[in-house]
């Protein structure tokens, strides 16, 4: 039966739930080296983890962070977006994303980018993203492109 709390922001003790779907999904089911799929935002205190649980069970996840970039108005990064492979399909990249618009808002970020891999560009521009330029680029051996979104 699926909870209608949908995500929610994690807790400390929650940051391993993410964690290990991003290593399930990843890691292991798109071969990206963990060292390349772990990294120092993971534990800036400026960063966001986001979890999607059903129930008890942790389905999905993404990472919010400050872009870094100088622009006129505050930028959000959102990273790292997995939903477990039994789990697509069911709803949970939406609602995890609503979620992070909400989040990203709460935030004070007017924008969000995020770098798409070009497979799941479609899943993006449905939830209202937007190209930035049409150039792929190549991270962690997989295709992408960088897509934003007013928030």
């Amino acid at each position: 039966m699926t909870d209608e709390r949908g995500p929610r922001v994690v807790v400390d003790d929650d940051r391993e739930a993410a964690l290990d779907i991003r290593r399930a999904v990843f890691v292991e089911e798109q071969d990206v080296p963990e060292e390349l799929e772990l990294d120092e935002y993971d534990d800036a205190p400026d960063t966001d983890h986001v979890v999607a649980y059903d129930g008890e069970t942790a389905v999905g996840t993404a990472r919010l962070r400050p872009s870094g970039t100088a622009a006129p108005d505050p930028v959000g990064k959102v990273q790292r977006v997995a939903v477990l492979a039994d789990r697509r399909g069911d709803g949970w990249g939406s609602r995890l994303m609503r979620r992070v618009e909400t989040l990203a808002r709460e935030r004070g970020y007017e924008r969000l980018t995020l770098d798409v891999q070009t497979q799941a560009r479609g899943f993006y521009e449905r939830l209202g993203y937007e190209v930035v330029d049409e150039t792929e680029f190549v991270d962690a051996g997989i295709p992408h492109v960088r897509m934003e979104k007013r928030v």
